[in-house]
């Protein structure tokens, strides 16, 4: 069975200058044929009845012998004029199949590259280097393209190895405490009690990763479409309550912290909302020094609602403010092992970019943070899609 012929780019490129080069060369044929009849037309002047000299020594009649002479020229320039069409033809053909794969090879190596791609030749590129055409843009947005998917590829096996280290870290505490304290025949209940209390301290860390996993989660699957469960609440109120919860952290370090909490209406997932408040706040906390300051601040303009959180404390580059949103990073380096599970910020822009709202990250001078959170007003329509902003 013989094989069917692709509808190739190439093919299709080929026949089509095939077609208008055949057609072009038919239409000069034609008009040369026209013209050639009516320019041959020497006898038109002359009397009716005219007759012509003729080499052999006979005479014929003019109008007959011009009728013969258009005849003959127009035969012969229709028979030339088709086999220089036929050549022309051929050789145009030739040379434009020639020229579309030469023009056509960099989809080639576009093919060819998609092809060979995997985990472990994802540095693989076109590397373009002809003339500067669609072609060449082309190739580039494809370089591009593989830049982009190898960097989000790097930083999810980077995601995937931090959380397992996170998680393995209690894990493994939990299982020495136990082997030890078992393996103590002299043991006794306050042993056994203090071996309780750090099994306790490591399930509890490796439960809150785990719930800060499913909430960051839950919030990058619902970033860019509607959210599940749109209510209407108030930024203040869950700050308010999020302050609530850390106020013996604050007590017990000596912040001086300072409110205004003006009401900030929004729609979304209340669950979410408050997480974002609670994470912001425990970052604030967490990441602050004895007697540092804390400032919130909450309100609307009507069409925004904004929640801002500020804190003293170590100094970070405003270079490395990006990287405090990457999972398991801090200050642009890695935290695994550090408090908290190095999940609160990505969880802030998560929720934010579910929402249809903003962040804004300013490192202040002589240490600290302030992070200002703007959403659609529950007045304002919601519009999704995020930004994370710095300076």
């Amino acid at each position: 069975m013989s094989r069917r012929v692709r509808p190739t780019l190439r093919l299709r490129l080929t026949l089509l200058n095939g077609v208008l080069l055949v057609g072009a060369g038919a239409i000069l044929v034609l008009l040369a044929w026209l013209l050639v009849r009516d320019a041959l037309r020497p006898t038109d002047e002359l009397l009716p009845g005219t007759t012509v000299l003729l080499s052999d020594g006979g005479r014929m009649d003019a109008a007959e012998w011009q009728r013969r002479l258009v005849d003959a020229a127009s035969g012969e320039l229709l028979a030339k004029g088709l086999v220089a069409l036929l050549a022309i033809s051929v050789v145009g053909v030739a040379g434009a199949y020639a020229v579309a794969g030469r023009a056509l090879r960099p989809l080639h190596q576009v093919t060819a590259t998609a092809q060979r791609l995997g985990e472990a030749t994802l540095d693989q590129r076109i590397g373009y280097s002809g003339a500067d055409d669609e072609v060449a843009e082309l190739a580039k947005t494809f370089d591009a393209m593989l830049d982009r998917i190898a960097s989000a590829f790097e930083a999810q096996k980077r995601f995937v190895a931090n959380a397992s280290h996170e998680l393995r870290t209690p894990l493994a505490v939990m299982r020495t405490e136990i082997d030890v304290t078992l393996s103590d025949d002299d043991a006794d209940a306050a042993e056994y009690r203090r071996m309780a209390t750090v099994v306790r301290d490591a399930s509890e860390r490796a439960n809150g990763l785990v719930d800060a996993l499913l909430v960051l989660a839950r919030s990058e699957a619902q970033a860019g479409r509607q959210l599940g469960r749109r209510t209407e609440c108030d930024l203040s109120a869950g700050t308010a309550n999020a302050l609530s919860a850390m106020r013996r952290e604050v007590e017990r370090i000596g912040l001086r912290v300072q409110t205004s909490l003006k009401p900030a209406p929004v729609v979304g997932d209340p669950g979410l909302l408050d997480r974002l408040a609670g994470n912001l706040i425990e970052n604030a906390v967490r990441y602050n020094h004895l007697h540092g300051r804390l400032w919130v601040r909450t309100g609307t303009d009507g069409e925004r609602s904004w929640l801002v959180v500020g804190n003293t404390g170590f100094e970070v580059d405003q270079a490395d403010v990006p990287g405090l949103f990457e999972p398991f990073r801090r200050g642009g380096r890695e935290r695994t092992g550090a408090r908290g599970s190095g999940l609160g910020l990505s969880i802030v822009r998560a929720v934010c970019t579910a929402h249809g709202g903003t962040v804004r990250v300013i490192a202040q001078p002589g240490g600290g943070l302030e992070v200002t959170v703007s959403l659609p007003s529950a007045d304002a329509p919601a519009v999704n899609g995020a930004a994370v902003t710095t300076g």
